[in-house]
């Protein structure tokens, strides 16, 4: 004990000199060497805030030292700040090996970073800025009197949900585990997957005000660098105040603006992030939101599941046909039926046209109004039982369809047939794993139905060239957003309408990963068995 006090007696009496150094031409936003001024700027700047916690403390040989720790309630890990800050420096015991340790005129600063602190954590702050930064991001900041330098100690904690299954995307057969809002915990879920010192974690700082961080993770070696500079371009041109939801940035970053085709993927399941990196493609995660973008991201990538991969190969190309075969159904249904019973009754057989002319007899408006009226009421009641409590939604939302469409059939306002197009066409549109890719459909359904209703089935395929078109013009972070459609990859087929066997799916996509990682598999053939 004699000899630490020696020691940190000699520490600040060496540094007296620099102490008065550092006061000469300081910057605007720089901390000052007199604590209580510190200490007053900081109440000043947070308005006397009740959840800044401020202690004052004397440290040192014979309590020379004044120093302060402040840390924001709730945000902190009170125990620890007690435990392993306050208890350290105000302690009368120390380390015995201490006592082989002497050196003459050291810094102070760097004997408690080095020698008496003990926490993991430090990082040095002379900036008002930074420190008001990871103070109110839950770090503790120590100051000490006579000087502009302090330290920033990690000791964050607060109340976050913890790890359960995700609501929206379900599987039968697989992780049930879904990110959270805390960053820290939804890197950790990732780096559960992937144990690889290749799998790199940068983080940014965006938002004026909220300051949220924002990370990308991608695997070095795998991911196109050039793809890698282009998300770090994108995201560095953000200036906006606040960022509260990976929206704010999926809309900020994307390529096309005035397009109703998502082209940043997002999930709340971190195996999909898994499998996506492993891909060569970039994780964009941000602090306060479970949802996590991935980029470059394709129109397959939207009509893939996560439960494609975990069940068989046939098991689950059936399933991804049905999915697609459930986008035309849920995009043309409504228009085929328009077309055809307004300008092409020579195509239905004639009992069935004989059946829908004696439905609409009595109906008194034509099949586009039908339509018209009976998708609006139906995306009105499915927008319905989202904003109710979800105690009635379901209730509300089953009994309000049936007691609307048999109620307008009974009362000659729709004709029974349409009632099972719209239904089929709703039920459709619930197949597709991807809500976005769903909300693009249902959007591109009535101007579908609108040239349907002026032209017929020309009218229809003039609309699906048009889509067409527009998704071969879009891109993804310079990927072509219809690959391995067009362009056509013949290798990449293999996963597109059908998924191959796991055994054959020996290379990554060839536009997203780099050439020299290519390939997964050493081998793709299977080991035959031996006699």
């Amino acid at each position: 004990m004699k000899f630490l006090n020696e020691l940190i007696t000699r520490t600040f009496k060496g540094n007296t000199q620099i102490k008065s150094d550092s006061t000469k031409e300081l910057p605007k936003d720089s901390c000052k060497p007199n604590l209580q001024d510190n200490i007053q700027y900081i109440k000043t700047t947070l308005g006397n805030s009740t959840d800044l916690i401020v202690r004052e403390i004397q440290i040192g040989p014979g309590k020379q030292i004044k120093a302060a720790i402040f840390y924001t309630d709730g945000l902190s890990d009170a125990k620890s700040v007690q435990n392993f800050i306050m208890e350290t420096l105000l302690q009368n015991n120390v380390n015995s090996s201490l006592d082989n340790m002497r050196s003459d005129h050291q810094d102070p600063l760097q004997v408690l970073k080095e020698r008496i602190l003990t926490v993991g954590e430090i990082k040095d702050v002379n900036e008002f800025r930074t420190l008001f930064t990871s103070l109110l991001s839950g770090d503790v900041i120590l100051l000490l009197d006579g000087y502009t330098q302090g330290f920033t100690i990690g000791m964050r904690e607060w109340k976050d949900r913890g790890v359960t299954e995700t609501s929206t995307e379900t599987v039968i057969r697989g992780p049930k585990e879904g990110f959270t809002e805390n960053l820290r915990t939804n890197t950790a879920l990732i780096r559960r997957k992937i144990k690889d010192p290749n799998l790199w974690l940068e983080t940014k700082e965006i938002g004026r005000v909220t300051k949220t961080n924002v990370a990308i993770m991608y695997i070095k070696g795998i991911t196109k660098d050039t793809i890698v500079q282009e998300v770090h371009q994108r995201l560095d041109r953000i200036d906006i105040d606040g960022i509260l939801e990976s929206g704010y940035i999926e809309e900020l970053v994307q390529d096309e603006t005035y397009t109703p085709f998502p082209t940043i993927y997002h999930t709340e399941r971190p195996d999909v992030i898994a499998a996506d990196l492993l891909e060569g493609k970039v994780a964009i995660l941000v602090d306060g939101t479970p949802i996590v973008l991935v980029v470059p991201s394709m129109f397959i990538s939207f009509v893939q599941a996560a439960e494609d991969y975990y069940q068989r190969s046939d098991i689950s190309s059936l399933i991804r046909m049905l999915r697609f075969i459930s986008i035309f159904i849920s995009l043309l249904g409504p228009s085929l039926y328009i077309a055809v019973t307004t300008f092409h009754q020579e195509m239905l057989p004639t009992q069935l046209l004989i059946s829908l002319a004696a439905q609409r007899e009595g109906v008194p408006f034509p099949a586009f109004i039908e339509a018209l009226m009976m998708e609006a009421s139906f995306e009105i009641l499915r927008e319905a039982s989202i904003r109710m409590p979800k105690a009635i939604a379901q209730s509300i939302s089953i009994v309000g369809t049936l007691v609307i469409g048999t109620a307008a059939v009974e009362a000659g306002i729709i004709s029974a047939a349409m009632v099972i197009v719209v239904a089929i066409t709703a039920v459709s549109s619930f197949v597709l794993p991807s809500f976005d890719l769903s909300m693009t459909i249902r959007m591109l359904r009535f101007p579908m139905m609108m040239l349907a209703a002026s032209f017929g089935l020309f009218g229809i395929i003039i609309g699906v060239i048009a889509i067409v078109l527009h998704m071969c013009s879009l891109r993804s972070f310079g990927v072509p957003y219809m690959s391995p459609f067009a362009p056509f990859i013949l290798e990449d087929q293999k996963d597109a309408l059908i998924r191959m066997p796991h055994w054959t799916m020996f290379s990554r996509p060839r536009l997203i990963s780099r050439k020299k990682n290519f390939i997964r598999e050493q081998s793709n053939l299977p080991e035959k068995p031996q006699d």
